[in-house]
């Protein structure tokens, strides 16, 4: 039994986690204000937002019923 199953969700959630987590540190420490931080976080948030708006893109809708077997649901 894994711990933490590795699908596309989980991926997303620990990714947002690490750059949350990150934000907080740096800020904690001060070093927000340090070019290349400010640099290496937000190249990372950026990234995860394109990846994001990619997935949304490539997302399908899926069908509830078949087109050829049509349904009366006027009653």
């Amino acid at each position: 039994m894994k711990l933490i199953p590795l699908n596309r969700n989980s991926l997303a959630l620990i990714l947002i986690a690490f750059v949350s987590i990150g934000f907080f540190v740096a800020g904690l420490c001060d070093v927000l204000d340090y070019f290349i931080m400010k640099a290496l976080l937000f190249t990372i948030y950026g990234a995860l937002f394109v990846v994001s708006l990619l997935y949304a893109l490539k997302n399908e809708d899926e069908k509830n019923r078949p087109e050829d077997e049509l349904q009366d649901d006027s009653h």
